[in-house]
Parts: structure tokens; sequence; C-alpha cells
């Protein structure tokens, strides 16, 4: 099938029409979600969610402290046995739960919103730097278990 210079030149340009289109099309696509993620990096923590959640914080962890003073429920240097260990794991959220009402949070909304407001670095320590005595309490916490530091637990 032979086509003539006309139609061989229309469809050079068709060609040409579809690629810049979805090229555009691509571009925008890019664009809009470079916009999406620099927006959702950029979000930085309310002021009263990182109060509430540094007071939270703080409180949770000098509550473990306290909770596992001296050995734990088991005794000094005993690892607790699976039953004692399920029963300690029901009083520690039941414990948690009380404490996190005071903040009007629940131990899910604490567990799924801490490491988005934690996130912002700038603002927590903006919020102790002008609070010293929580600042205090905040830096004597355990690094490793609290959600800091590479925690490889709970992350209260």
């Amino acid at each position: 099938m032979m086509h003539s210079v006309p139609q061989i030149e229309r469809l050079i340009h068709n060609f040409n029409e579809g690629i810049m289109v979805m090229t555009l099309t691509r571009s925008i696509i890019g664009i809009s979600f470079g916009a999406l993620l620099f927006a959702s990096a950029g979000v930085a923590a309310e002021p009263a969610d990182v109060e509430k959640f540094v007071q939270a914080r703080i409180e949770i962890g000098e509550m473990m402290m306290n909770y596992f003073q001296g050995g734990g429920k088991s005794g000094e240097g005993q690892r607790p046995s699976p039953e004692q260990m399920k029963d300690m794991g029901a009083d520690i959220h039941s414990k948690l739960g009380k404490l996190l009402a005071k903040y009007d949070l629940t131990v899910e909304e604490y567990r799924k919103r801490s490491p988005e407001v934690f996130a912002d670095d700038a603002a927590v320590k903006g919020y102790l730097n002008e609070h010293p005595d929580l600042k205090q309490r905040y830096d004597a916490l355990p690094l490793d278990r609290m959600g800091r530091g590479g925690s490889t637990g709970r992350g209260y």
C-alpha cells in the first residue's frame, strides 16, 4: 500500500501530536504527584497536637518506667510466664487508655497519629524549648523504647 506525500505528512503530524499529548499528560501527572508529595511532607503538626502528644508521651514513658522498675511485675530478673505476659499486656493497655483519655485520645488514635506529630522535629523541639520542665522529663525517657532512636518496640 503506497501513501502519497500529503498522507505521510498527515500520519507524521498525527503521530507527533499523539506523542506531544502523551508527554504533556505525563508531565502534568508527574508535576501533580511531586506537588502532592511536597505538600504532604511539608505539613507541620498543629501546636495543640504537639503539646498534647508530647505531654502524653512523657506520661506514658514515666508510667512504663515505673511499671517495670525493679524487674517488672514478675519479680527481679525473672522472665514472666506467658500468662503473666498476657495479664501485663492487658494491664498496660488499660492504664494507657486511662492516661490517654486525659488528652481526648484513644490508644489506637495515639499509635496512628504519633508518628506524624513527632515527625515534625522542629515543632517538638520548639515546644520543649518553651517548657524546660517538660524538656527535662522528655529527655530522661529511654530513647530506644519510646519510638525514638530506631525503636523496634511499640513506639509509645
